[in-house]
């Protein structure tokens, strides 16, 4: 494990080299293991003096720089005979990134990075500054070194890459190159506090532009803070994708009924059956944190829910033997649909991964399907692109289930949404209980 970093020196807190000092610690924990969002809340609730410009400026170069996976590395590949520290290879990549990004501002980018490196490592400001003026005189090289390698050219690994090309042959570049794009912001109204054209005139009144999808998303024309969306405090409106705004609508919950959302943090589709239905519900949570996050955000919008901490398998620790008529499984998964929003997804899993989710969603399963009654219905999701966590898992689990029926979504047997201009990428599956 790495030491903790060295205290800052006095910066600008609204400097580029301050940022890049903050962003070259969220990096260099990422090569590490790190979880990005967590060690990103982290580091905001230790700076509650950050103003929104800095939060701004300290996460999108974190996250631009991890989104283009081994682009960086290709070109340091060429300028550096031996690998560098963790925290000075993090800012080597952060400072690239920001390069090929702003190339009018080459100067200020060397000069703020070499002033960065005394946050990580003072005694190598002359390693930064010599790379990086190295890296300049030969820009025009990096573009061939980049196309070269295949895990740069797509920035993803080889592995992630093979697999979208096995699991979409024919989409499989537009797939990569829309999880390298910055990802959409969009809007769910809550029916129990505002309606969609109060919502929607209220944006307007802001000045912020949106359009709305025909599943009744909201899509921002530009990404802004939650605390600046009018409504969202007072419960009006939530921050959820477009693609995962299916979930509800897919399930189908009545009034009255019975229903279980097995993995239920951060809580945005508990809280959207809940908006639409007057429904029993039980939310499972495995992580008593991320649980803390699910009654926050039930508090917020006004709605209740029964909520237990436990693993959806282990049905003695959480089961009363009373059947659900509807059940959401929104499994673990590799994330793959959403990597664009969680650009760390690419340096930390691996190829292996996949058939360990792929294990772990067939347990649930199996386990949910006991807690189904007959006749009922389960939606099976996931956040991912791979076939192994899709089609082919729920394929398998109807071969094992002479009782399950799937029931088409939208003329199709299934709905798998890949990530684009509105939404990320989305897996759905309904399967009904044979009486």
């Amino acid at each position: 494990m790495r030491s903790a970093p060295r205290p800052a020196p006095e910066q600008p807190i609204d400097s580029l080299g301050y940022a890049l000092a903050r962003a070259t610690e969220l990096v260099a924990g990422v090569i590490d293991g790190a979880n990005l969002t967590e060690a990103f809340e982290r580091m905001q609730a230790e700076h509650p003096e950050w103003p929104e410009g800095t939060r701004g400026a300290v996460r999108d170069l974190a996250w631009s720089t991890l989104r283009d996976y081994g682009r960086g590395d290709a070109i340091l590949a060429h300028l550096l005979h031996s690998p560098p520290p963790v925290e000075i290879r993090a800012l080597l990549l952060l400072a690239l990134q920001r390069l090929m990004q702003r190339p009018e501002q080459a100067h200020t980018v060397v000069d703020q990075a070499v002033g960065a490196t005394a946050v990580a490592m003072p005694g190598l400001r002359n390693l930064v500054n010599g790379v990086l003026r190295n890296a300049l005189r030969r820009q025009p090289e990096w573009q061939g070194w980049i196309e070269s390698e295949a895990q740069a050219r797509h920035a993803f690994p080889a592995w992630w890459v093979e697999r979208v090309r096995r699991s979409h042959p024919q989409a499989w570049q537009e797939l990569l190159a829309a999880g390298n794009t910055r990802p959409p912001m969009a809007l769910r109204v809550n029916p129990c506090r505002a309606t969609l054209p109060e919502v929607e005139a209220a944006l307007a009144d802001a000045g912020l532009e949106c359009r709305r999808l025909d599943n009744d998303a909201l899509v921002l024309a530009r990404p802004l803070a939650v605390a600046r969306l009018p409504g969202h405090a007072e419960g009006r409106l939530s921050v959820q994708d477009a693609g995962a705004q299916w979930a509800a609508r897919l399930l189908g919950a009545q009034d009255g009924e019975r229903v279980l959302d097995a993995c239920s943090a951060p809580g945005g589709k508990t809280a959207h059956i809940l908006e639409r239905a007057d429904a029993d519900l039980l939310a499972l949570e495995l992580d008593p944190v991320r649980a803390g996050r699910v009654e926050r955000n039930l508090a917020r919008l006004g709605l209740r829910a029964e909520l237990k901490v436990a693993d959806c398998r282990r049905l003695a620790a959480w089961w009363d033997g009373r059947p659900f008529d509807r059940i959401l499984a929104d499994v673990p998964c590799s994330a793959s649909g959403v990597v664009r929003r969680h650009p760390d997804i690419k340096w930390l899993r691996r190829d292996a991964d996949i058939a360990n989710f792929a294990a772990q969603q067939a347990e649930i399963l199996e386990a949910l399907w006991r807690t189904l009654a007959p006749g009922g219905t389960m939606l099976y999701v996931t956040c991912s692109v791979f076939d192994e966590e899709n089609a082919g898992q729920v394929a398998r689990f109807c071969l094992r289930h002479a009782d399950a029926e799937r029931l088409p979504i939208r003329g199709n047997p299934d709905l798998q949404l890949l990530p684009c201009a509105d939404h990320d990428g989305f897996y759905y599956a309904l399967l009904r209980k044979r009486p």
